[in-house]
């Protein structure tokens, strides 16, 4: 057993920085509304894309109603149904779960967790959440013009997404693309706050191998997505220019109606390249950050240190490197040549191998751990689970030979959603049960959280699991209605028809989280500084929840690794990483 005392002599290291000087609110409005402080930024962030994704959320059951009912619902026409879709897709991808994970957890944890008093650009980091509003406000407004949103596809493509057959060809695109361009901008401003606090802002003693994985991984998707958003940004640019001004980027040579339009030597395969350019690693923009999580959620609630930490950390940089190479699986039948197949199938499965490698520390993590089964555990665990069922149907996708024939089918949408929808939602609600706490100074209701982690989770896996059965008996997606479908069974009907009842109970549900989430601001029990007694530095604040400035008169030193758990000799199950080393002591 190891001394527990500590050594008097210890001399922290230097300061390589000054300490800043903060802005300081001088009223309400600068304080809660043009708020400079990234912790109320974040929340913000957070309120914005929640919102929104109730927005996407509604839209989900428009087009669950007309696939298990069609033509039964009078408002759900073709031109509503193709809107809904577009709409609730890029509503998820982009605006929710991209401004939930870097806006929101970004914002509120990055200053926390390195040591920072803010932000480094505290006022570019104000500007790049009111630009993101109005990015999703001007989007939300097509809703309100001549035509309605677009109904081109959550993938915009051209030369179907400007042409006068689409719904919303005549404003709703054109706000589509504004907003987008305006959401890309916002997120540069935020994303190179991230960066550079990450890189310069991290207090005495937190080495780049001392972060949490939840900033190694925020830091890694927003080095990504700076990468990544400008090949989605020229896309809407000229997308746009030709919408507007008639030029031929992406148009080629067509005839419309009888007409011969003026576009001339446009390519639409274009477009499909710059746009998944952004899109895959958007994936993994997403995922990131919530691998990042749940290494957190992992260790905290299993009381034990994370299995392979600096392993952890390369794979993360190795899964943002390979996820800039793989954007042309989604593109195996645009007709490219089968070399470009091949080598995007390669990059595709060896993606596989540094995601792997995270799956399996989480589990060596887990082995022979003092694991206590909380509500962020528990929506941990179901991450861990479901993000390895969408995993290995994506192995499948990634062969040229097998997607071909799913790539229209209700597999993908099965696949995408276990992926990239109900995989990261899990880590937002387990992420949110597991700072609440220091957010509000209160716990959330752990009963009330169980519930809500089992209807989400189980509910879930009934409406997926068999969307990749109907893919694989051929039943297509994106369409309006499946008329005569001779190769598809009237038992897909039925259970079209039960996926649909059960996505509206569990939406229903989600009433549920709200309830505990603003009665547990109330009446939720004291929380205390450090209720989970996490090593991690967010928790050894002096104030609960942070005042400005974080740290109060003194910024933290750090002396050890933020997984600090079941220490021999020391005083409890861990160590704080503020905590002055024990004697003897050799902490990474």
């Amino acid at each position: 057993m190891t001394d527990a005392s500590v050594p008097q002599n210890v001399a922290p290291p230097p300061a390589e920085v000054e300490d800043v000087e903060l802005y300081h609110a001088h009223s309400w409005i600068t304080k809660y509304v043009f708020c400079q402080d990234a912790k109320v930024i974040a929340i913000q962030y957070a309120g914005t894309a929640i919102a929104v994704g109730i927005l996407a959320l509604v839209l989900s059951w428009v087009i669950r109603l007309q696939l298990a009912f069609p033509g039964a619902i009078p408002f759900i026409d073709a031109s509503v149904y193709y809107q809904s879709v577009t709409m609730h897709g890029m509503i998820m991808v982009v605006y929710m779960l991209t401004a939930i994970f870097l806006g929101g957890f970004g914002n509120y944890l990055i200053p926390l967790m390195v040591g920072a008093r803010d932000m480094v650009f505290p006022y570019v980091n104000m500007l790049s959440y009111w630009v993101y509003l109005i990015a999703t406000l001007v989007l939300v407004s097509s809703y309100f013009v001549p035509g309605g949103p677009t109904g081109a596809g959550w993938t915009l493509y051209p030369p179907q997404s400007i042409l006068t057959g689409t719904p919303g060809y005549d404003y709703g695109i054109i706000l589509m693309l504004v907003s987008l361009i305006l959401f890309i901008v916002g997120f540069t401003m935020g994303g190179l706050n991230y960066v550079v606090t990450v890189l310069q802002a991290r207090t005495r003693g937190m080495t780049l191998m001392r972060m949490p994985l939840t900033v190694w991984g925020i830091f890694a998707a927003a080095v990504m997505a700076l990468l990544a958003f400008p090949g989605l940004f020229v896309a809407c640019v000229m997308l746009l220019l030709d919408r507007t001004l008639g030029t031929s980027f992406f148009m080629p040579s067509l005839v419309e109606l009888g007409e011969r339009k003026d576009y001339v030597g446009g390519s639409p395969i274009l477009f499909q390249h710059l746009f998944w350019f952004f899109g895959h690693p958007e994936v993994y923009i997403v995922a990131l950050p919530a691998f990042g999580v749940v290494s957190d959620l992992i260790s905290v609630h299993a009381r034990k240190n994370i299995f392979g930490y600096r392993m952890m950390v390369w794979a993360i940089i190795a899964i943002g490197v390979l996820s800039m190479v793989v954007w042309g699986h989604h593109m195996y039948v645009s007709g490219m040549d089968p070399w470009f197949g091949f080598f995007f199938a390669v990059t595709t499965l060896a993606i596989a191998v540094p995601t792997a490698l995270k799956v399996y520390n989480w589990v060596l993590t887990l082995w022979h751990a003092d694991i206590h089964f909380t509500t962020p555990m528990l929506f941990a665990l179901g991450f861990l689970v479901t993000f390895v069922n969408g995993g290995i149907t994506g192995l499948y996708l990634g062969n040229v030979i097998v997607d071909v024939p799913l790539s229209a089918t209700l597999f993908v949408v099965a696949h995408f959603h276990m992926v990239m929808g109900i995989a990261p939602v899990l880590v937002i609600f387990g992420a949110i049960y597991h700072w609440y706490p220091k957010i509000t100074g209160r716990m959330m209701d752990e009963r009330l959280g169980k519930i809500h982690f089992w209807i989400t989770f189980l509910g879930a896996y009934a409406i997926f699991f068999p969307m990749h059965y109907l893919g694989v008996l051929g039943m297509p997606r994106r369409f309006y209605e499946m008329g005569e479908t001779a190769f598809v069974p009237a038992s897909a009907a039925t259970l079209n028809i039960v996926i649909t009842v059960i996505a509206l109970a569990v939406g229903f549900a989600q009433s549920i989280f709200f309830y505990n989430l603003f009665k547990s601001l109330k009446h939720g029990a004291p929380a205390g500084g450090n209720p989970w007694r996490a090593a991690s530095l967010e928790w050894q604040t002096p104030e609960t929840p942070p005042g400005h400035g974080n740290w109060g008169k003194h910024l933290p030193v750090v002396y050890r690794w933020p997984y600090a758990y079941s220490v021999p000799g020391a005083p409890e199950d861990f160590l704080p990483q503020n905590a002055p080393p024990m004697s003897g002591e050799h902490s990474p």
